[in-house]
This record gives structure tokens, sequence and C-alpha cells, in this order.
């Protein structure tokens, strides 16, 4: 899992290391935030550096961390993006092998659903706008977790960019 934000200094740096599809979508989000604040909900194909992407406009309300569960994707990796609203706090860990499947819908949506883990070593991230995080196949995470005691409305945009892509 990498996370950073968009308007920080070193922005380039971090997005120099990363493989060329997610450097791409990292840009993206970047080039056109203020466009993205005001897309349309939904999903679309998109392509970057001749790479087919899945572009998703999500509106939401954050909610407690035991209303949402724990996913995991395994055909993409997610670039999560807070384009406006928030705060919002994300929770990951590692997919070491002992947590358990709740729902597999790998084959027709990208997705396993776990039970949460309380002995699960967590970590945080406080999404302000411009905030991002890269989730790899191996970081179980729970976002739009609530950050405070009120629920907050987010725009978050995902990029699904495909793991052969990064190969």
């Amino acid at each position: 899992m990498i996370y950073g934000n968009i308007n920080n200094e070193f922005f380039e740096n971090q997005a120099a290391v990363l493989a060329r599809p997610i450097n791409l979508a990292l840009h993206y989000l970047r080039d056109h935030q203020n466009e993205l604040i005001t897309h349309i909900v939904g999903k679309f194909p998109i392509e970057l550096g001749e790479v087919p992407m899945i572009l998703q406009v999500i509106d939401q309300d954050t909610a407690p961390k035991n209303q949402i569960r724990p996913e995991i994707h395994r055909k993409y990796i997610d670039v999560q993006f807070l384009a406006a609203g928030g705060p919002e706090s994300a929770v990951y860990y590692d997919d070491d092998g002992t947590n358990v499947v709740t729902e597999d819908l790998i084959e027709s949506r990208d997705v396993l659903f776990y039970a949460p883990n309380p002995n699960a070593p967590e970590g945080t991230i406080r999404f302000t706008a411009g905030t991002y995080a890269v989730y790899f196949p191996w970081d179980i995470h729970i976002p739009g977790v609530q950050a405070g005691d009120a629920a907050a409305y987010i725009r978050k945009i995902v990029i699904k960019v495909p793991v052969e892509a990064c190969i």
C-alpha cells in the first residue's frame, strides 16, 4: 500500500518510482481533479498510456468502521483518491491468509469481502482532498470510514489499474 497527496512537493518523485500505469493514473487524478469533482457518478472505461483501466466516481457518506466490510481485489490495483469532502479514514492491513472470506465476487466484480479481523495489525490513513492511496492485491482495505464523531460527504475517485499491466 502506498499513499500520498497530489499537492505534495514530492509528488513527481513519488509517482516516478511506481509502475508506469500507476504513475499515469496518479497524474490523471492530479491533472483532472477539477473536472472529476463535477463528473457524473458511475463507472467508466478509460485508457491511459494504451492501458485500459476503469474510472469510478463515487459519492457517499463516511460511516463507522464496524459498518463497512473489509475488501480486497485480485485483478486490479485500486488507486483511490479523495477529490472533495471529507475527512475520511481508511484502514488497511496485509492479507496474510488468515482472514475469513464472507463473500467472493472475484469473477463478477473483482472483490472479496472479509469478516472483520480484530487481530489484524491495522494501519490508518486520514484522507483530505488530494490524498490518494494505492492498494495492491495483498492489501485488505476498509475505505470510507468516518474520521471523527460525524459522517462526512466524500467524492471518491477510484482508478482500477490491471495488475498484469504493471508486471
